[in-house]
């Protein structure tokens, strides 16, 4: 029995929440759980140094946790003068993530930053936030396409991320921070929305694991993924 009671092929209740910041060229709320994080899209009509000229876009994330998403206080990272290894892991996976579902000749030479903020946590804060993500970017592009800023859309598909892992030696899917804790395999599978594979980030934590739990796990996750996919068509109407 997992502790909230689910099945192991049950995503925690998802939603998406648009149009959440009242400047942000996109903006959302998504909620899996009792994970939260407000996802904004900003656009800049420019790109770094490195692409000046090439005619290529640029999709990229920022990613925090405020001080009180977790039981007890954080440190907010400006306050000590960097950002941890963690919080730099995850906005590149996220920046990562989302540049696998756009043109970005398409795109023009134009940049599209993410910020990902944690308001409370409860496991699956990265897979919320390129979930969320996707959303924002939607929405951001949304306003090129209206204004005519680009000929065609640059999105060429859905992006969305789960988690699943071995807990209580069964794989399970979408891991809130019970299971996570305790759990002897946790892996991030981040999709695009035809299903295919974007990144897999997965580790045994006390324990090896065979092949055919690997190919269970995938399966949880291409089912939790297209549902994460619908989430965000029904949040986008």
């Amino acid at each position: 029995m997992r502790p909230s009671g689910r099945n192991v092929d049950t995503m925690r209740p998802v939603s998406i929440e648009t149009g959440i910041t009242k400047h942000a060229e996109g903006s959302c709320l998504i909620r899996m759980g009792d994970t939260h994080v407000l996802c904004t899209a900003t656009l800049e009509e420019r790109v770094p140094p490195f692409l000046k000229n090439t005619g290529l876009g640029w999709v990229t994330a920022e990613y925090g946790m405020l001080p009180r998403s977790t039981n007890t206080r954080m440190r907010r990272e400006a306050s000590a003068g960097k950002q941890g290894g963690r919080t730099l892991e995850i906005q590149r996976l996220i920046g990562r993530a989302l540049r696998a579902g756009v043109d970005r000749v398409a795109l023009g030479e134009r940049q599209i930053t993410i910020d990902c903020d944690v308001i409370q946590a409860d496991g699956g804060t990265r897979c919320a936030a390129i979930t969320g993500g996707w959303v924002a970017l939607r929405l951001a592009v949304n306003r090129l396409l209206k204004a005519g800023d680009v000929v065609s859309d640059p999105i060429t598909d859905h992006v969305a991320a789960v988690s699943c892992g071995i807990y209580a030696g069964q794989p399970v899917l979408d891991l809130d921070y019970l299971e996570d804790s305790e759990a002897g395999v946790d892996g991030n599978f981040v999709m695009t929305g035809s299903r295919r594979l974007i990144e897999v980030q997965m580790a045994a934590e006390g324990a090896t694991f065979s092949r055919q739990e690997m190919e269970a796990l995938l399966e949880l996750a291409d089912k939790g993924v297209a549902e994460l996919v619908a989430a965000q068509q029904a949040a986008l109407g």
